[in-house]
């Protein structure tokens, strides 16, 4: 037997049938597709969940999309027991009497905050040892209860909800003309 005289068995394999080649073959004209619209064109393959241009099912149900409040504030936040870690660990060291200066630069210093430009939040996990001086932009309530307790301060920082005048200058507010 040489490899010329190797042939499947009889009844294994089927020729694949030729469509579009004219009435006589049976597959003639349309070749299977039926009639008309997008599946019957050259280069249709269409996506399962495609709705034909219509905004999808998966788009219109908001289940399991989330929500996205739009006065949500993203805080940068930092433990109570961070930051006392941190003096013990002597990243941070108390001038004698006067409480130790706790801000987003000095903790951003220390590593205990990426980015500065999110507002700074504090929170109450943790104990706290030393006196502090915080200043943020945000406290939970026990975290200030403890740096109070410590007989440190907690600064919460304000923005104005108006400009305010330069220093040294008085602003005269003018009466209203009725007339």
């Amino acid at each position: 037997m040489k490899i010329h005289d190797l042939h499947p068995a009889p009844g294994s394999t089927k020729k694949k049938t030729r469509v579009g080649r004219g009435i006589a073959a049976g597959q003639g004209k349309t070749a299977g597709r039926g009639t008309k619209g997008q599946k019957s064109r050259a280069g249709a393959s269409i996506p399962a969940w495609f709705e034909g241009g219509q905004t999808p099912l998966h788009i219109r149900i908001p289940k399991l999309r989330g929500f996205r409040n739009i006065n949500d504030i993203e805080y940068e936040v930092v433990n109570v027991g961070a930051i006392s870690a941190a003096i013990e660990d002597g990243k941070l060291v108390a001038d004698g009497k006067a409480p130790i200066t706790i801000n987003a630069d000095t903790l951003k210093e220390i590593g205990l905050v990426r980015r500065d430009r999110l507002p700074l939040k504090i929170l109450g996990d943790g104990e706290v040892s030393a006196k502090l001086f915080v200043l943020a932009d945000a406290f939970t309530k026990s975290a200030i209860a403890k740096i109070e307790a410590a007989g440190g301060t907690a600064q919460v920082i304000e923005i104005p909800s108006e400009p305010l005048a330069a220093l040294g200058v008085t602003v005269e507010t003018a009466p209203a003309d009725n007339g």
